[in-house]
């Protein structure tokens, strides 16, 4: 997701919407199972800053994630059911930690960060917010790459409050694998070796 710059958030409201109903092949027993397992673990991690200092807990995660990779390997992850607003559960990706955690010394709060995908449209926006109204994003081109891969490049950012807006210059491209996806969650690797637990969130964010 993306890498941002320190900053004081003002506020402005980001647009929601209700999404449409989108239909994914049912899970296994097994994946149902393994998915739980990584939920629970992930569960009381905020986010992940309590991984942070805590390698045990965060090679459970990993095995739980790899578990998933394991049963999802030969699946197609790269069609219309990535299109969504996926919110953070939990990352090991130290620039959206270190916004998290740091958030109230820019005299803010940090809300719900998300990944919003457009795969038809071949867009992607790393989206932090700041409730009520501020918000922080980064637009990406993608291109589907594989069955699993996703390439993206950054092109644009933007720090916006409620009455001004300040263009940010992007940098960056890599790609990502989604190795595990259905109606309700995604995890992600990517270049850099980290790891992302999104689930899709209950509205539509839109700039």
């Amino acid at each position: 997701m993306a890498t941002c710059l320190p900053f004081r958030a003002i506020p402005l409201k980001p647009h929601f919407t209700r999404p449409a109903k989108i239909t994914c092949s049912a899970p296994t027993a097994q994946s149902q199972l393994f998915k739980q397992r990584l939920l629970n673990l992930i569960g009381d991690q905020d986010r992940g800053l309590m991984t942070q200092n805590n390698p045990t807990k965060l090679a459970s995660i990993v095995k739980a994630i790899d578990d998933l990779a394991d049963l999802g390997r030969d699946s197609v992850t790269t069609g219309g059911s990535l299109s969504a607003t996926w919110r953070l559960l939990w990352t090991t990706e130290k620039e959206q930690l270190f916004i998290i955690q740091n958030a109230s010394l820019f005299g803010t709060q940090t809300g719900d960060v998300l990944q919003v995908i457009d795969v038809g449209q071949r867009v992607l926006n790393n989206v932090i917010t700041f409730p009520p109204d501020g918000v922080f994003f980064v637009r990406s081109d993608i291109a589907v790459a594989s069955n699993q891969r996703v390439n993206f490049k950054f092109t644009s950012a933007v720090l916006r409050g409620k009455s001004w807006e300040i263009p940010l210059p992007p940098f960056g491209q890599g790609w990502f694998d989604t190795v595990y996806l259905d109606d309700e969650i995604r995890v992600v690797k990517d270049i850099r070796g980290d790891y992302l637990v999104v689930d899709r969130a209950p509205y539509t964010w839109k700039e």
